[in-house]
């Protein structure tokens, strides 16, 4: 079922994710664009009573694909790397990483409160929602290709739908502003991370603000060394390609770096980097630690929030994760590819009809706001 709210620029109130996404799609499979009322010639006054599925306008499908149905021609299949290491385990960790995700970044809060009363900002990357509806005066959709986070954000009540942050499903210029709050750092080739910002930029109209943040190299506490597990040459090569990091050195072993979880998760992080059982890729790394970006990231997930049976016994058993006992957790690694200074905005300066209006480092966050100047 699909609503309609009554707003200066009425948009599709999202009921059900499912009911959603087979409206936006063609029986082809086709991703269509999304559209207000007053777009399709509709008269915006209408009760959401008076309207039904079939009556809800489609446009064109979105420009940028190929012959292959709704592959888009610049993006290529999910590397297995982001499938095993990102998509998998927040399926896996959904609730529990859900619990520890209440705290606001005051940053994040001040770029959302100051956009103008009534304006639609688009959150891609939502989790679990801890950022839809911050600023009542305004109105959010949350998109996550998490359908366990989704399916929480549901719950809560908000405006939600599965989509890959790579393939959004909006029409262009849908939005008046959006944000990718420490999403693209799990994206594991430059290419791809590219993509994403190509895409917030896409999806938001003339004049419309885009937020990102990401984790940064250059951390504020030292300390939190020695907790993450960088990404060995043998594992790196199994994604090269092109935009994808550069090819380590096995010249040496060094101690491990690590850098934080920025937000409140004490039991979610651990310092114990252990081998895995699938192999052990924290050997033949790079000489130079002060290089190292791409690393797994621990997850510590408490046996009693793990299932009996389901997802996290079937990581253990196809080497996904692994038990803990001592901490009585099963163990899941997150790919993370961490921003070095200076590399969002070279990025970003890569997209066209863009402006940078403010850089900023936050708590061991690389942030950046633009501006869309064209359409």
């Amino acid at each position: 079922m699909i609503l309609v709210v009554r707003r200066p620029r009425t948009l599709f109130r999202i009921k059900s994710v499912h009911a959603f996404s087979s409206a936006i799609f063609s029986t082809s499979g086709c991703l269509r664009g999304l559209c207000t009322m007053n777009e399709a010639g509709l008269d915006s006054s209408i009760g959401s009573s008076a309207i039904s599925d079939e009556d809800l306008p489609v446009l064109p499908p979105i420009a940028v694909r190929n012959d292959h149905g709704c592959s888009f021609s610049k993006v290529q299949a999910t590397p297995e790397i982001e499938k095993k290491f990102v998509h998998s385990v927040y399926d896996a960790i959904a609730p529990h990483f859900s619990s520890t995700r209440f705290a606001k970044w005051p940053k994040v809060q001040t770029f959302l409160n100051s956009l103008p009363s009534g304006s639609l900002i688009l959150d891609a990357g939502c989790g679990n929602g801890k950022y839809l509806g911050l600023n009542e005066k305004c109105y959010f959709i949350g998109s996550d290709i998490s359908a366990p986070l989704i399916n929480i954000c549901q719950d809560k009540g908000h405006e939600v739908l599965v989509a890959d942050a790579l393939k959004l499903p909006y029409r262009t210029g849908f939005g008046d502003a959006a944000i990718s709050i420490a999403v693209l750092h799990h994206l594991s080739t430059e290419s791809r991370r590219k993509k994403a910002v190509d895409e917030l930029i896409r999806v938001v109209k003339k004049g419309g603000l885009v937020l990102i943040t990401v984790w940064a190299r250059e951390q504020e506490d030292k300390s939190l060394l020695n907790k993450w597990t960088p990404l060995s040459q043998k594992y790196v090569e199994e994604w090269i390609g092109p935009g994808s990091p550069r090819v380590r050195s096995p010249s040496s072993s060094i101690a491990l770096e690590s850098i934080p979880e920025n937000d409140e998760n004490s039991f979610g992080e651990s310092s114990d980097v252990k081998s895995h059982q699938n192999g052990d890729y924290s050997s033949e790394i790079e000489t130079n630690s002060g290089n190292q970006q791409e690393y797994f990231v621990p997850w510590h997930l408490p046996y009693h929030r793990a299932e009996v049976s389901g997802a996290s016994v079937n990581a253990v058993a196809n080497g996904l994760a692994r038990k803990d006992d001592k901490k009585g957790a099963v163990v899941y690694d997150r790919y993370y590819h961490v921003f070095s200074e200076g590399e969002l905005e070279r990025i970003v300066g890569g997209v066209e009809g863009t402006v940078i209006v403010d850089r900023f480092y936050d708590k061991s966050n690389w942030c950046i706001i633009l501006e869309k100047t064209s359409q």
